[in-house]
Formats: structure tokens, C-alpha cells, sequence
């Protein structure tokens, strides 16, 4: 049996320094999973503050998650999961080898899904689940990059995020890649205190889960291994065993994702061809990411200056916690800001960066607490993350955050008339439209268009029906040269608009 709290005001002393420990004298009975028991667990669940805060934190992130799951329609991207979830396996591999620039482990998971049903929730299950679920990962990733405060306050920010929250709600990938790289990460701060086979092994494993999650989970895997072997230099320099242990990792690693990498290579040598159609580039990346992670521009700048308190903290606590911090940063922003140029690049493939950044933040709490030493710094910092997130979340769950299709498409078959044309532009975006409305029960014929002469072609031969063009923000990218957006402007009229889907009939 754990021994009980005696002194909960109580600090206790560390080389000199008194050490801010919410539990005050209590200790874990729990040191390794041979202790793992019913009793053991009851007593940290009744006297450990810690795992109390955690468990407050994962229910509050439950409920954020999964409150109005269903409540957006599906927009371009999560009706495309539906198309991929709704082949085979093996069509879903095909589809991926075939130019889809996903890797297909989100979608056979989907695939499984739908056996439950195809609606929005349950395309979003998953996601909301281990959106939920990697607010305790980041807390064991916290806490073994430094202590348990870093992993509450880091667990927090994950907790009430709306970046965060908001991608936990979406049916894709990126939940998913950023539970496995969490996972990785704990077993990755393991590996480099202990060196050990299963640490490392561990972290290979996860790895290769985010990599057959998310093609740029690979930015932060491959950060990870080189600031491994650059930490591991002197070592590896005195005796060349010492890089077993980091080499078994990358081994297993290539040998899970072997039929991918060579596949990633073909679609990444595709992708950069030509110049991106859409997304950020250069140091608009950079911004758009703080932005947007951030929640908010005050957010932005608050945790922007938290971070760099936490970098020069980590810096003075071990050297090498600020390298690793400086590192990574540094590492993702360059490989992103150099492929914005050759790829499209949106903050959303770098939803890993979360867990750099808000560890980063949460080390600034020792600033503090040496300024006060006072615990309820901890707390204070939990409040923050609270009343700082709060504005963002209200508007976030108060109206739709996403191209409202579902209501679009009711408004669709109450303007059309049997024999009337619906001409979807660009004609990708078909996908959210159809998954709600369908011209077989409307009775109009559905086409889809993405060059000026194409809804020529289509209006030349409408004869006395009407002509409906659904058109999206999307045109840009598909028609650079801009030649649809002058034919609707010369030939149609505008009917409005519903969360960005416009709506135009033709004169």
C-alpha cells in the first residue's frame, strides 16, 4: 500500500530547490507493471492529484469530442474517406497505389466502420475516440520529458485545444497519426533514458502506425531519429554497439512499412511535379500554423511567448531538453517551408507539432513556479489554457464549421424541377454533394465541369430546362486558368450562397 499524503502543504526538497509535486508525500505504489493491481490503482485514483486532474481531463475531453459529433455535414475531404471506406481492402490499396496520396490504414479502419452504419457519426467515430485518448499519451509523454506538471499542463492544452478538438471531429487521418505519434513519443523519451530494446522497439512500432496513417508523420519520425543519433554521437563514436539499439528501431520500422515507403517515394515524386494548385507558402506556412494551432491571434501570441520561456527553461533545467525542443521546431518549419514550393501544405499535416509545442509551453510553468513556489501554479496554468481556448470553442460549437452540404442539398431539390441539369463546379466536389442528394430521386441529371468550355458544352444542350450550378471555392485551384469562373459570370446568375457552396442558374 502506497503511503498516504501526511503534509499536503508541504514541498519537497530536491538539490536545493524546493520541487513543485501536487501529490505532496504521497507516493505512487505503481513503479512498473508488475504493481499494476485493483488496490494500487484505487489508492492513486483516491490520493493521487495527478491522476485525479488526468482523469477530470479525459472525461472534459470525451464530451468535447464527441458533443454534436453529427451535427456539420460532410465537406469535400471527409466524403472523400467515405468513397476510399466504402471500396474493399484491396480496392482501398489500389486506389492508394493508384495516386491517392493517403496511406491506407485510416481508411480500412473506416471500411470496418461502416459495417455500424454511414452516417456522420460513426465516420467520425474514430477520430473523436483517439482524439480523446491521446490527452493521457501526451500527459506520459510530458512527464517523461520532464515531470508530471509538464504532462498535466500539456495534457490540458490538448484537452480544451480547439485545433485540436476540431480535427477530432473530422472524418480523416490526422487524429489518428497524432495518437500514434504521441504514443511513439512516450516510448521515444523512454528509449533515450534507457536505451533499452523495448523502448526503442516500441517507438519503430508506433512509428510505422503514423507513417500507414499520414505520408508526413514522416517529418517528425525522421526528426526524432536524428536528434536520437545526433545525442548519441559521442557514444556511438567511443563504441559502435551503442547504435544498435537506435538502428533496431529504424529496422523495424522499414521492415513494417516496406510496401509503403517505395509507394510513398512514386506518390511524393508525383505530387512535386508541378507547382502547388493550393495551400501556404514560404513563411505564410510558419504563421498560418502558430495561427492556427493556437486558436486564436491573442492565443497565438501568448503561447508563442510561453514557448519561448519553456525552450530557454528546458535549456537551463538539461541542455539537451532545449536542443531537442529548438531541434524539432526548427526541423519541421524547414522541411514544411521548402516543400510549400513543391507540394500543397496546410497546418493540418503538421497536427504532430502539437505535441512539441505544448510540451514546450508547459515547461514554462518552472518560470513561474520559481518566481511564486507556489504549486497552484500547475492549476493556474490549467485555468489559462481554460479561459484562453473558451471564446474559440463558443463560436466553434455555436454554428457550422464546415460547408454546410446537407442543408445545400434540401435547398437543391426544392428549386429544381424534373429534367432541370445540376452542374457540380468543380466536379470533385460531387463527392459531399451526393452523399446527401441524389438527381435519381430529384429526377435532373447531374454533370460535373471544370474548364469554361466544358459548361458550355453542358448549357448548349439543356434546351428549355434549367441549368443549377453548384460551385465551390475549390474552382480556383482546379481551373487556374479562370476561364469557368468567367463563363458563370457571363452566363448565370447568382442565387447565393450556403457556408461557401454557390449557387447560380443559368439566364
Amino acid at each position: 500500500m502506497a503511503k498516504k499524503r501526511e503534509d499536503r502543504g508541504k514541498e519537497k526538497l530536491s538539490g536545493g530547490n524546493t520541487e513543485c509535486n501536487l501529490d505532496g508525500n504521497y507516493l505512487s505504489p505503481i513503479q512498473s507493471f508488475q504493481d499494476i493491481n485493483i488496490e494500487n490503482i484505487k489508492s492513486l485514483v483516491v490520493y493521487s492529484r495527478y491522476i485525479q486532474a488526468l482523469i477530470a481531463l479525459t472525461v472534459i475531453g470525451f464530451f468535447l469530442r464527441f458533443y454534436n459529433l453529427g451535427f456539420n455535414s460532410l465537406w469535400l475531404d471527409e466524403a472523400s474517406t467515405n468513397t476510399f471506406a466504402v471500396m474493399s481492402l484491396s480496392g482501398i490499396w489500389q486506389a492508394t497505389a493508384g495516386g491517392e496520396f493517403n496511406p491506407p490504414l485510416f481508411h480500412w479502419v473506416e471500411h470496418f466502420m461502416l459495417i455500424l452504419g454511414n452516417n456522420e457519426v460513426i465516420l467520425r467515430f474514430v477520430p473523436a475516440l483517439l482524439g480523446f485518448l491521446t490527452i493521457p499519451l501526451i500527459y506520459l509523454a510530458g512527464k517523461e520529458f520532464l515531470d508530471r506538471n509538464v504532462g498535466i499542463i500539456a495534457a490540458a492544452a490538448f484537452t480544451f485545444s480547439p485545433f485540436l478538438i476540431f480535427y477530432s471531429q473530422e472524418a480523416r487521418a490526422y487524429s489518428m497519426m497524432l495518437f500514434f505519434v504521441a504514443f511513439a513519443m512516450v516510448f521515444y523519451f523512454k528509449a533515450l533514458k534507457t536505451n533499452s530494446l523495448r523502448d526503442w522497439a516500441l517507438f519503430g512500432i508506433l512509428s510505422a502506425l503514423a507513417f500507414w496513417t499520414h505520408f508526413y508523420s514522416f517529418v517528425i519520425i525522421a526528426s526524432l531519429v536524428l536528434y536520437a543519433g545526433m545525442i548519441q554521437l559521442p557514444n556511438i563514436q567511443k563504441n559502435i554497439q551503442n547504435l544498435k539499439m537506435i538502428a533496431a528501431s529504424i529496422i523495424l520500422f522499414v521492415v513494417l512499412c516496406f510496401p509503403l515507403i517505395f509507394l510513398a517515394v512514386q506518390l511524393f515524386a508525383s505530387r512535386t511535379s508541378s507547382s502547388p494548385a493550393f495551400g501556404i507558402q514560404g513563411l505564410g506556412v510558419i504563421s498560418e500554423t502558430f495561427r492556427q494551432i493556437s486558436g486564436s491571434d491573442i492565443a497565438m501570441y501568448l503561447f508563442l511567448l510561453l514557448f519561448i520561456i519553456g525552450i530557454v527553461q528546458a535549456f537551463l533545467i538539461d541542455k539537451n531538453k532545449g536542443i531537442f525542443l529548438v531541434t524539432m521546431t526548427i526541423l519541421t518549419f524547414v522541411i514544411s517551408f521548402t516543400l510549400s514550393y513543391k507540394m500543397p501544405m496546410v497546418p493540418r499535416y503538421m497536427i504532430f507539432f502539437n505535441t512539441l509545442f505544448f510540451i514546450g509551453i508547459a515547461v514554462s510553468y518552472k518560470m513561474f513556479y520559481g518566481l511564486i513556489n507556489n504549486r497552484g501554479i500547475v492549476y493556474a496554468f490549467v485555468a489559462f489554457l481554460v479561459i484562453i481556448s473558451a471564446p474559440t470553442l463558443v463560436d466553434y460549437y455555436s454554428g457550422y464549421s464546415k460547408q454546410d452540404w446537407r442543408g445545400f442539398s434540401g435547398q437543391i431539390q426544392k428549386m429544381t424541377n424534373p429534367g432541370d441539369l445540376v452542374v457540380v463546379v468543380p466536379g470533385y466536389v460531387s463527392q459531399p454533394l451526393n452523399y446527401y442528394y441524389s438527381n435519381i430521386s430529384d429526377k435532373t441529371f447531374e454533370f460535373n465541369a471544370n474548364t469554361g468550355q466544358q459548361l458550355k458544352d453542358i448549357n448548349s444542350g439543356r434546351g428549355n430546362n434549367t441549368a443549377y450550378f453548384v460551385v465551390t471555392g475549390d474552382i480556383s485551384a482546379a481551373n487556374p486558368e479562370g476561364d469557368a469562373i468567367a463563363w458563370l459570370e457571363a452566363n448565370t446568375k447568382s442565387l447565393g450562397q450556403n457556408t461557401g457552396i454557390y449557387l447560380f442558374v443559368s439566364k
